[in-house]
């Protein structure tokens, strides 16, 4: 997928929040094309298109969030079985998408970063 001005507003929005969450040590890159954002190397969140983000959750955690909200979670034939959730990105708001990119985050962090994020 090339980036556009919709996806980049996208992007934008998670750096966003990311950064208001005080998520360190938070790259801008690509994860498999896709704008991401990563951490420690690891992909965290990326924009699928201009109606989906992926994060990356575990999978029991997947579950517990299509349960809560179908509206804004859901899974596709291509993410069963990983731990990658899909979310319809204008349907969920910037809070719980802040709490998610910090679960996220948290998933994908290295142990040492993890710990000293968790002690602020």
């Amino acid at each position: 997928m090339k980036p556009n001005s919709e996806t980049d507003a996208i992007l934008q929005r998670l750096l966003r929040l990311a950064t208001a969450g005080r998520l360190p040590e938070v790259k801008i890159s690509t994860h498999y094309g896709l704008p991401a954002l990563k951490i420690g190397g690891k992909a965290f969140v990326s924009v699928k298109n201009t109606d989906t983000v992926v994060l990356s959750l575990p999978l029991d955690r997947k579950e517990q969030l299509i349960e809560m909200a179908q509206e804004i979670y859901f899974q596709s034939d291509h993410y069963i079985g990983w731990p990658s959730l899909p979310l319809r990105i204008a349907e969920i708001g910037d809070a719980e998408l802040q709490d998610r990119l910090t679960e996220a985050w948290r998933f994908r962090a290295p142990k040492k970063l993890r710990a000293a994020f968790d002690a602020v």
